[in-house]
């Protein structure tokens, strides 16, 4: 069995392009890497499949992988909404910096009301400085929002959830079965997952990439929400070649209607804490029963084991937690946290979650048995903290015009462009038939089936 599990050799693909998004930590070159165990993966499945003659050629495009860790949309005359909440980010409290995490409304009203206080700005950070960090965490986490104190590297190996997280594998693959895939004759080496369908129940940030990276190649991503769900600040960015479409899970239609879409699926993709799709009813058991031959790839914020293993997290909150922001701060010898230049964690994560599943689909097609995968923001961390830079010449911080797509995107928002795609496989190059659509305008089919 060889599933993926480690980014592949730097010698194994090839590279194009220059320059370094300016950080502590290896950050361009993580990006490239993640993007080149995409294309490891779907050099494996073309080949498994027989779709070209001999094993395609890898390239990656170092510039403009560092630049789809950032957005890769860039409107034209009109703006994006905001990335945050007012009252998202950092804070000085007695002892120390913590994060809030403010953009969902529940998780808003946790913090605030823990601090007891409105959503203003500056009566939060008013009356963080009566809080020690630790004290404040726990309590918001307990009252069911999220939040991040600035912890150290050494504090973070130090603590249980650190040391847990070091112990786990880069992907966690559990419950090996065999599968058979459905056959797929519309798959080409230029559209090699042409005929895939993805059902992705995931959100900000990671789970999201991963989908978009298959509909990339092919793959027929559905994408379910709650109804009135929106992520306005990242939306236009990763319902690229989606369907999007509400359900409500919490009504006997909308779970019937899922588990109907889900024994129709060939890959299952959400980003549920441990327990939470068992209370929906669609334990292990049911989804083998309802769809046996699925490839499943899942994510959580900090891992799988350990005491923090069913806390919500975001990237932002993992950088705090695991000692990014306060290396980032020696680094930049500054007085305040400095994360990354960007989202690194949820960005490769979603890249490895797409290896992940076209490595489980490889295998399945060469007869080898396949599992589960699990992935976690805080093993990213650990794998982005471990890499070494080597790319020192050049900041990455902005797009040029010659970065995007001459021909206009169509969004569901207005008139924007594109990055250029970032990886080629032998003759397969990422494209997406349908532009970026705002959530809820799918209808819960898959377009396949209904024509």
């Amino acid at each position: 069995m060889s599933l993926f599990s480690a980014l592949p050799a730097a010698d194994s693909y090839k590279t194009t392009g220059k320059g370094a998004r300016p950080s502590a930590f290896a950050v361009s070159e993580l990006a490239t890497a993640s993007f080149a165990a995409v294309g490891q993966e779907l050099a494996r499945l073309v080949t498994a499949l027989n779709l070209a003659p001999g094993t395609p050629e890898i390239s990656v495009d170092h510039r403009l992988a560092s630049l789809w860790y950032g957005f890769s949309f860039k409107p034209d005359g009109w703006d994006m909404p905001s990335l945050w909440d007012a009252v998202a980010g950092d804070y000085q409290a007695s002892d120390g910096w913590i994060r809030l995490h403010t953009n969902l409304p529940r998780h808003k009203a946790a913090a605030l009301k823990v601090l007891g206080v409105q959503g203003n700005r500056d009566a939060v950070a008013q009356a963080l400085k009566e809080w020690s960090i630790a004290d404040l965490e726990a309590a918001i986490v307990a009252e069911g929002g999220v939040a991040a104190a600035m912890r150290s590297r050494t504090e973070w190996l130090e603590h249980p959830q650190g040391r847990s997280v070091s112990r786990d594998p880069l992907i966690g693959w559990q419950n090996p079965r065999h599968i058979t895939l459905r056959d797929r004759p519309q798959a080409t080496a230029r559209r090699p997952l042409a005929g895939l369908r993805v059902l992705d129940l995931t959100r900000v940030l990671a789970g999201p990439v991963s989908t978009r990276t298959l509909a990339g190649f092919g793959a027929e991503v559905l994408r379910i929400d709650p109804p009135g769900w929106d992520e306005p600040g990242v939306i236009p960015d990763i319902s690229l070649g989606k369907h999007c479409a509400y359900l409500d899970l919490k009504s006997p239609d909308g779970l019937t209607k899922l588990q109907d879409l889900l024994a129709q699926a060939d890959v299952f993709i959400h980003g549920y804490r441990p327990g939470a799709l068992d209370a929906l009813g669609l334990t292990k058991i049911k989804r083998d029963k309802l769809a046996p031959n699925r490839v499943e790839v899942t994510l959580n914020a900090y891992g799988w084991q350990g005491p923090w293993s069913t806390r919500r997290g975001f990237d932002s909150l993992v950088q705090m937690s695991a000692g990014i922001a306060d290396a980032g701060r020696a680094w930049a010898k500054a007085d305040k946290p400095t994360p990354l230049p960007v989202q690194a964690l949820d960005h490769a994560t979603g890249y490895l979650m797409a290896a992940a599943v076209l490595s489980a689909l490889a295998e399945a097609a060469s007869g080898s048995s396949i599992m589960l995968a699990q992935l976690s923001l805080a093993r990213t961390a650990e794998l982005q903290a471990a890499l070494a830079k080597s790319e020192t010449q050049g900041d990455i911080t902005g797009a040029s015009a010659a970065d995007y797509i001459q021909q206009p995107e169509e969004s569901g928002w207005g008139t924007g462009h594109r990055l250029k795609p970032a990886l080629t496989v032998g003759a397969a190059q990422m494209s997406w038939p349908l532009p970026a659509s705002k959530l809820g305008t799918s209808q819960p089919i898959w377009s396949s089936l209904s024509i």
